[in-house]
């Protein structure tokens, strides 16, 4: 093969590209051609061809140029896993570049579980990529997912606290990776099969520890929740944001029974969660003709999604497209950073980085 169109060994002979391959001449300073070429090339083609072959490395040339500028443009900042650099180009050339899989294993997640502030948006984050984007993660991603699963379900059984969360996170996990293994063969999943169907057995022993979780009574003989005043019980009744816990609070004792039913704690309840017009869109009369607004709450559930709230989210600094966590600085070049954060759900943060 020539060497860039030149023979580099002999300064003045030069190689063509024939029919019968790659062929050396010479020209007019030394003497002519080597071989007989006139049936296959003509002078005038030979130059057309070596300007052609000479724009095409001057493309390729610029084109490496600019790849590298864009690659020292695109610098990812990390300091103390608390923050990480989101690309600003295009929402292709951002997933290309720092994926939910890359983002998921730098932002320390493992540390956010123990803070129960942070703790519903870990989970609640673990359940959307279970639902749909577990085949977007690579297997160090997934990996690191399921040592974070494995932590938060450690968590729930020493403190016996968001039992029924975490339930409905393993389920939609194994419901998800049930699909996933049935479709092996397709490259849906990274990694030996045996491992995922050792993994889903793990899920299902963790399922059965939630199960056997016997909730011990504190053994506490000061003020209890049933000697406050009623008008305190149900204020503080009032802060509950699923309708569930209201369930189960009144199945503790009678009186509680009676103020789970009350008409206007669940009128707020359905009016917290969803709009007017998804309200009036599912109007339901009692047998007095009024509006029952318990059936109502469980019937919007099933048809829209409940307005999410967490103590602390991911926030994306708009000037500099830096993610943190909430009080956590960066360095942000903006006069006014404050102004510059944007707090981010758990699908706004998967949303990211789609392409």
């Amino acid at each position: 093969m020539p060497f860039l169109g030149q023979d580099w060994r002999s300064p003045g002979q030069s190689w063509v590209k024939t029919a019968d391959g790659w062929t050396r001449f010479l020209d007019e300073k030394s003497g002519g051609y080597v071989g007989d070429l006139s049936s296959f090339c003509k002078k005038e083609d030979h130059n057309k061809e070596n300007l052609f072959n000479s724009l095409n490395y001057d493309v390729a040339a610029k084109k490496r140029k600019k790849d590298l500028l864009n690659n020292k443009a695109k610098i990812q900042y990390f300091h103390q896993e608390k923050w990480i650099y989101v690309h600003k180009g295009s929402t292709k050339e951002r997933h290309g570049y720092c994926t939910l899989g890359e983002a998921f294993n730098r932002l320390d997640f493992s540390s956010a579980i123990l803070d129960s502030r942070r703790f519903n948006y870990v989970v609640r984050l673990l359940e959307l990529i279970a639902k749909s984007q577990l085949t977007s993660l690579s297997g160090i991603a997934q990996k690191n997912y399921m040592n974070i699963l494995e932590k938060v379900v450690q968590k729930v059984l020493e403190d016996q606290q968001n039992i029924r969360l975490i339930r409905e996170l393993l389920q939609t996990l194994y419901t998800s990776l049930c699909t996933l293994v049935q479709r092996v063969g397709k490259s849906v999943l990274v990694g030996n099969i045996n491992m995922w169907v050792h993994r889903m057995e793990t899920i299902l022993h963790w399922q059965q520890q939630l199960n056997n979780i016997q909730i011990t009574r504190p053994a506490f003989k000061g003020t209890t929740f049933t000697d406050l005043p009623l008008c305190l019980q149900l204020n503080i009744m009032q802060r509950l944001s699923d309708g569930r816990d209201l369930v189960s609070l009144g199945q503790v004792a009678p009186d509680l029974q009676v103020l789970s039913e009350d008409r206007l704690l669940w009128k707020k309840l359905c009016q917290y969660h969803f709009t007017d017009r998804q309200i009036r869109k599912r109007l339901i009369l009692s047998d007095k003709g009024q509006l029952d607004w318990k059936k109502m709450y469980f019937k919007l559930i099933r048809c829209y999604p409940r307005r999410e709230q967490y103590g602390d989210t991911l926030q994306l600094c708009r000037h500099c497209h830096i993610l943190s966590w909430k009080g956590t600085d960066h360095p942000c070049t903006a006069n006014n950073p404050e102004t510059c954060s944007t707090s981010l759900s758990p699908q706004d943060f998967i949303n990211l980085f789609r392409f």
